[in-house]
């Protein structure tokens, strides 16, 4: 039997201490591919991912590598960039940081693969696209909800006619995130301060950006509000600080096709839907609602038919008319997917479509959307040409 050909991919991992960085990038993909026995191209083909874990923090580095089996760590990372091993520079860093970091990673000939936002400007995030495009290193942005099992099943619904026309889409995310005084917090102190990077605007129109764009169709335009509507919160070390960044957004879309879409996001809601994350298409045809997992439909033959009345109470229970779609398919993490996907890009140029132009135009949207807020008006999203 002939020896497996491994392709080790070395990869600095910088900003791996935070949470998105640890959990999901590190744990729940890079680990759990390195477990797996790395990424399968053929029956004796893998790719094996090699990482070194870079942070501020040597003793959240030393228990991340404990946790992982002894992967390497450091807390400089320019010597790394000199270093031909790694060939592709990963950043989780907070978004104030990412700019930066990315560029000298381009600069030295490194690959790209990194959190959005890409930057707090349009004009950075464009620069960065730019600048890799000239040195020719591949890049990529992570756009993890494209697989996540829910919105995927959406996805199904629209290729195979389910909807008819599509109308709108509405989608409701967010939670309560505690201020940090009587109730620990669930979310870093900086993502309330704008100086460091924070503000869901920036944060999650990011996100919709590419969900609409890849699933219903391109945006065109966007009319936003922003509120900050808890102006005081308190940090790690139990300090009160003033809040300068926007918890909360309310943003309506115009997509190619006439659909309307609007997304609420807010850190600021306490939930009653059926799961942090939820998504309802109405089409001619037919309706689904998403979570991050599950979806639920109703066709227009299994459409009930309400009458209004306010002085009774109402006879239809909602619920019942909808139908849960079966699970016809196993799904991974999906930022463990979309990780395998780049390493095949890297070493078989498998197509990878998500690029830092597809981050630039996640960040061309919120800076539009805080452009909006701020003119309380509609403002058009132009197209921009690779």
């Amino acid at each position: 039997m002939s020896e497996k050909k491994v392709h080790s991919v070395g990869i600095i991992m910088n900003g791996v201490t935070g949470r998105m960085g640890t959990n999901q990038h590190l744990l729940r993909s890079i680990h759990a591919i390195r477990q797996q026995g790395g990424v399968k191209v053929t029956a004796e083909e893998v790719i094996m991912p090699e990482p070194i874990l870079v942070g501020r923090s040597k003793v959240k580095l030393e228990a991340l590598s404990a946790q992982t089996g002894g992967l390497p760590y450091a807390t400089e990372l320019e010597p790394l960039l000199e270093d031909p091993k790694y060939q592709v520079y990963f950043d989780a860093q907070t978004t104030d940081r990412r700019v930066e970091a990315v560029s000298q990673a381009i600069e030295a000939g490194k690959n790209i693969y990194c959190e959005k936002p890409t930057a707090e400007r349009f004009e950075q995030a464009l620069g960065l696209y730019t600048q890799a495009s000239q040195k020719g290193v591949k890049h990529g942005v992570v756009q993890d909800k494209l697989w996540l099992p829910g919105l995927m099943k959406l996805k199904l619904l629209r290729d195979t006619g389910f909807f008819g026309e599509i109308l709108s889409v509405r989608g409701e995310f967010g939670y309560w995130v505690f201020e940090g005084d009587a109730v620990t917090a669930q979310r870093p102190s900086w993502n309330y301060r704008k100086e460091d990077g924070g503000g869901i605007i920036i944060d999650m129109l990011c996100h919709w950006r590419y969900v609409l764009d890849n699933v219903f169709g391109a945006v065109k335009a966007v009319s936003c509000l922003g509120a900050t509507h808890i102006p005081r919160r308190w940090n790690e070390q139990g300090q009160a600080y003033e809040c300068t960044a926007d918890d909360s957004a309310y943003a309506t879309f115009e997509l190619e096709g006439g659909i309307v879409a609007h997304f609420n996001s807010s850190w600021c809601v306490r939930v009653r839907r059926d799961d942090l994350l939820t998504v309802q298409v109405d089409g001619t045809r037919g309706s689904a609602v998403a979570g991050l997992r599950h979806c639920w439909i109703q066709a227009y033959g299994g459409t009930p038919r309400p009458v209004w009345n306010p002085d009774v109470d109402q006879p239809l229970n909602f619920f019942e008319g909808w139908q849960k779609m079966p699970q016809q398919e196993n799904y991974d993490n999906a930022f463990k997917t979309q990780w395998e996907l780049y390493l095949r890009h890297l070493v078989k140029d498998d197509p990878f479509p998500w690029t830092l132009l597809e981050g630039a135009k996640g960040v061309q949207l919120a800076e539009l959307g805080v452009e909006s807020w701020k003119r309380r008006s509609w403002v058009d999203v132009p197209a921009i040409e690779s």
